[in-house]
């Protein structure tokens, strides 16, 4: 050893050169301490003692003090919880803005032709040719997609052995092309708007004022909707604080004007929160602190919908179908508590089927020309149509004659007629026929806002990707021995196939998958590719998307696709038998096709349960073994398939075990959403 170095001491711990630290021993006197060891010395205990030293004022009926809030894209339902049916009012803001604002452009969701309106015309048939089949009259994708559909409903009137109408797409169109307008007086119009000038000295319109602006953009007021499917609408919002503030006046507004609620009377009040089955975390964080902290609520209970509806039909199972106006919900509900792997949400909502029903009546020369979906009076046109003329009943299929009622700013109302066809049910089976969907236009412009919440709880990518998800896209996930899952998926069809036929009920862009690794699936082939269309099913050498050498993106959960965004193309039906697949075996697939709940708007379009019953049953009884009949439960007398999820929590709020479940101010303080994940044991 060299001069002047001291002798080295020698370390046999083998961590020398780590920054663990070694605990010192555990003190014997902490071993038999009772400190936070017991119930009566948690905070929750601690804060029920204080709340029964208070004072707290007698309530003439149970509920009435409580609040219950359910936001949703196009409607939000406000009421307490001793209400009959809650106050519906439109989730839309209308702000004066200094800077002149621009006329919003319409996104839509549906694929357009791209032929002219003009020169589009339905393929023609000659009187040799068979009236049940369908012809793409030029080779636009979007034409052959259109064909596509009007195939399969073709083939179910075939089945209940209807008659189609030769050439009825003419017919109409020479019926609508050359209609003029009656113009009705204003003093004979018994439902004329009040629209609201430019001369308003308000800068804030909530709910129907903000959509009776006669002209938003000449009085530079910006009009906006906050909420988008089961999150906040960041395409036109700049900012999360915005998007609070619009519906922190939304709130505000409903709560002063139809409740006579002021600021200063929030702090006795309790609020039952209405939150989507796939929810976000950061969405229900921000929502919580609105409520509790800047306007100042009691104390809050978070509410799943498929549970909230649930308890608002009053039956403890089922498989909860909420049809929105942006997206579509589907979740098992199992002794009341969401089964959180059969959870699926689609990207397909009752505003797609306003969109196809507008292109459809185009196709037919609609005789409103002016007409522009980007115009709130326009819009609520098409949404009256919807309302009235759409129905998924085959035997409704006809060549007849209705009206609608056009009312502008600045002009009086205008009656106008319209022959349609097969336009009223091929528009709302656009849920079970999602191809002409463009998906990927649908979320331009959306951004995360999701921020690394955690507060100590331990978020991973995967908690949003579900089994049902997984279910739904297992034909894109690879294979068996390294061959693409489609591929197999095509390969397996045709074998089974062609020993057991086809399925009857079953559109051509369905396939069963099965085998020993991989169980049977049902799937859609066309969820990647949304783009390729057509009846026919595509060869297996087409069913490769991604050759093997491109690499593979790291999608949330360790995917090599987008699992939640892939699953989200599924047609309704489909999904439905997946989410149940989800829930376990054959007896639990039974269980809850045997008990499947329909709300949302859409559940109103006539024929719904019918439509549903009949595909379910064709998918699920190949596949489930003792499988009887599908059914779809109704919603209890008398009460609105819009509403069934308001009801639930209002039920809620007034049960004697909803005292357990309150989350109050301080609470939220000092635990935070650890506090909600506390009492609310399913978020």
């Amino acid at each position: 050893m060299p001069r002047g170095i001291p002798n080295a001491k020698r370390d046999d711990t083998g961590i020398k050169y780590t920054t663990f630290q070694v605990p010192l021993p555990t003190n014997p006197k902490h071993l038999g301490t009772t400190y936070l060891k017991s119930e009566n010395q948690s905070i929750w205990l601690r804060t029920s003692h204080r709340k029964s030293k208070e004072e707290a004022p007698q309530e003439s009926r149970r509920g009435s003090q409580v609040l219950v809030f359910h936001l949703g894209s196009r409607f939000s339902r406000i009421g307490r919880a001793v209400d009959v049916t809650p106050v519906t009012v439109p989730t839309v803001v209308a702000r004066r803005c200094k800077l002149p604002v621009v006329a919003p452009a319409f996104v839509e969701g549906i694929a357009r032709p791209r032929t002219g309106k003009k020169n589009f015309r339905p393929a023609e048939k000659s009187s040799d040719q068979n009236d049940y089949e369908v012809f793409a009259s030029s080779d636009d994708p979007f034409e052959e997609k259109i064909a596509a559909i009007t195939t399969s409903l073709r083939d179910r009137m075939r089945f209940y052995k209807l008659r189609v109408t030769p050439n009825a797409a003419n017919i109409a169109s020479t019926f609508n092309e050359p209609f003029k307008p009656e113009i009705i007086a204003e003093h004979n119009d018994p439902y004329r708007v009040d629209w609201i000038s430019s001369s308003t000295d308000e800068d804030v319109l909530v709910g129907d004022k903000a959509l009776r602006l006669a002209n938003p953009q000449s009085s530079n007021f910006l009009v906006r909707w906050p909420i988008y499917g089961f999150n906040f609408n960041t395409r036109d919002y700049p900012s999360l604080q915005v998007v609070l503030s619009d519906i922190e006046a939304l709130l505000r507004y409903t709560l002063q004007n139809n409740f006579a609620i002021e600021p200063r009377d929030y702090a006795n009040f309790s609020v039952v929160l209405i939150i989507p089955d796939l929810y976000d975390r950061y969405y229900v964080r921000e929502l919580v602190t609105l409520l509790l902290v800047s306007m100042g609520f009691k104390q809050l209970c978070a509410q799943q919908e498929s549970l909230a509806a649930a308890y608002g039909a009053g039956i403890s199972s089922a498989c909860v179908v909420d049809i929105g106006a942006k997206t579509t919900s589907i979740a098992c509900v199992d002794e009341g508590l969401v089964l959180a792997d059969s959870r699926m949400s689609l990207n397909i909502g009752g505003d797609d089927i306003t969109e196809f029903l507008y292109v459809l009546l185009g196709r037919i020369s609609f005789p409103y020309k002016d007409i522009n979906l980007a115009n709130s009076y326009d819009w609520s046109v098409m949404e009256d149509l919807k309302a009235r003329l759409c129905t998924l009943l085959e035997v409704d299929v006809a060549l007849n004659l209705y009206d609608f009622i056009v009312r502008k700013p600045d002009s009086p109302a205008e009656k106008y007629g319209l022959r349609a066809y097969d336009e009223i049910i091929l528009a709302p089976m656009v849920i079970f026929e999602p191809r002409v969907i463009e998906f990927d236009r649908k979320r331009t412009g959306l951004r995360d806002l999701h921020l690394g919440v955690s507060e100590e709880i331990l978020e991973h990518p995967s908690d949003r990707v579900t089994s049902a998800m997984i279910i739904s896209t297992q034909h894109l996930l690879p294979g068996p021995s390294g061959t693409p899952a489609l591929q197999y998926a095509d390969q397996k069809a045709d074998k089974t196939s062609s020993d057991a036929g086809p399925i009857p009920g079953v559109s051509s862009n369905t396939i069963v998958e099965g085998s020993i690794d991989v169980p049977m699936e049902i799937v859609d082939i066309e969820l990647e590719d949304n783009k390729s269309s057509g009846p026919q099913q595509p060869s297996p050498s087409k069913s490769i998307r991604r050759p093997s050498s491109e690499p593979v993106q790291a999608f949330p959960g360790g995917f090599g696709i987008d699992v939640c965004f892939e699953a989200s193309k599924l047609p309704l039906d489909v999904a439905i038998f997946n989410s149940a697949r989800a829930s376990g075996g054959d007896e639990k697939i039974r269980k809850y096709l045997q008990a499947v709940l329909v709300i949302g708007g859409t559940a109103r379009i006539s024929g719904m349960g019918h439509a549903l019953e009949s595909r379910l049953q064709a998918i699920a009884t190949p596949l489930v073994q003792n499988m009887e009949r599908v059914q779809i439960i109704p919603p209890p007398k008398d009460v609105d398939h819009r509403v069934l999820a308001w009801k639930g929590g209002a039920v809620l709020g007034k049960m004697d075990g909803a005292a357990e479940l309150w989350v109050t101010q301080q609470d939220w303080d000092v635990l935070g959403m650890r506090g909600l994940k506390e009492r609310c044991f399913f978020l």
